[in-house]
């Protein structure tokens, strides 16, 4: 392993009013990510597709590292040159905060620096489905939020963490890497905890909020067994769980939480999961039919006593069958909801052709009008 070389501590002014004069720009322009590597000048992840930020030259390593080191702490630093990666968030007062990756390539230093706003959008302005709503109340049980990086997991979850802090009394213990949206204590005492600043790890950090009084835990990403193994207790002892993955469909998640561990343990886990899952919510997202921005489509599997029986007795492929037949209990399956998206004009049928895990099942649903349409246009 190459380790990167130690710099002493420059001046931090100056960069920093580089990288927010980047960053700034980044939301003027309506962007997503902002992306930093030497040889090439900064680029923007603007409504899905990578532009170059107009005016600025390609970047040197040397250049960038500096940039990089006088936005990070001390402890940030050792940790980059020990592991060659690094998460940590950034702010821009007054602006908006970001979640940054720090890494290696050939040799030299790159950065993606993501915009978290500094509101929260309510679950309703995000257009998520109403159910999403109803998990917000559950006193106890696992619900995992899924789906590719970048799909707006983070965002979907601080909404609902939101509604619970304004809806319930109780104490919220987060575990993020980095902490993205920042909470007020409202409703609920909240507490935030960022892996490698507060808490050595997910699973530490895990385990030990089981002995903080916790009401709800939010775990950032349910990363190993050990971890996946505490939040299953977590859930079974009478706290909601709230988790990430990065997975694309309801039946997905479970074979991924399943398989982490040892055939030995498989069914325990089944039996496990189907006692104490309430839901999972897998997400992606499309750009809009006018190309102005990107809009969310969402499965949505709410466990009722078939669902149960189907994940304890691994009659996983029974899943999307039910969420086909679920709409009364808040259910959808994601080709449903692509389809949907088309026929109110949201996104073009290519984008939600795109986007879909089975192109017949969305074709049929989308309609026969639009197959037709698009097969015209191209």
């Amino acid at each position: 392993m190459v380790a990167a070389p130690a710099y002493p501590e420059y001046p931090t002014a100056p960069s920093n009013l580089i990288i927010d004069e980047l960053l700034i720009s980044v939301l003027r322009l309506n962007g997503s990510d902002l992306h930093l590597t030497s040889g090439a000048p900064p680029t923007v992840r603007i409504r899905g597709d990578m532009e170059r930020l107009p005016g600025y030259p390609e970047l040197t390593g040397e250049q960038l590292r500096r940039t990089l080191y006088n936005v990070m702490t001390e402890r940030q630093r050792k940790v980059f040159e020990e592991e060659l990666e690094l998460d940590f968030a950034y702010a821009v007062p007054g602006h908006a905060r970001f979640r940054v990756n720090v890494f290696q390539q050939r040799e030299d230093i790159g950065a993606v620096m993501r915009v978290i706003p500094w509101e929260i959008v309510p679950l309703e302005d995000l257009g998520m489905p109403e159910v999403l709503g109803t998990f917000a109340d559950l006193p106890r049980g696992l619900v995992l939020v899924t789906g590719p990086t970048g799909s707006g997991k983070s965002t979907t979850l601080a909404a609902i963490i939101d509604k619970i802090n304004q809806s319930r009394r109780g104490h919220i213990i987060t575990i993020e890497d980095p902490i993205e949206f920042l909470h007020e204590h409202r409703g609920c005492l909240v507490n935030q905890r960022e892996v490698g600043a507060d808490t050595h790890g997910f699973r530490a950090a895990l385990k030990h909020a089981l002995r903080q009084d916790p009401d709800v835990i939010l775990v950032g990403e349910l990363r190993d067994l050990d971890t996946i193994s505490v939040a299953l207790t977590a859930a079974e002892t009478g706290h909601l769980v709230l988790a990430t993955l990065h997975t694309q469909s309801a039946q997905d998640t479970i074979t991924r939480v399943v398989d982490v561990f040892p055939s030995e343990q498989q069914q325990q886990v089944r039996t496990q999961l189907a006692a104490t899952l309430q839901g999972v919510v897998c997400q992606t997202l499309v750009k809009t039919a006018d190309g102005q921005g990107r809009t969310a489509a969402v499965e949505v599997m709410v466990c009722n006593t078939g669902i149960r029986a189907m994940i304890r007795d691994n009659k996983l492929q029974q899943i999307q069958g039910s969420l086909q037949a679920g709409a009364r209990d808040g259910m959808q399956t994601l080709n449903a909801h692509l389809a949907a998206l088309v026929k109110a004009g949201r996104i073009t049928y290519a984008a939600g052709a795109e986007a879909c895990t089975n192109r017949a099942d969305f074709e049929t649903l989308a309609g026969p009008g639009h197959t037709r349409a698009v097969a015209s246009w191209q």
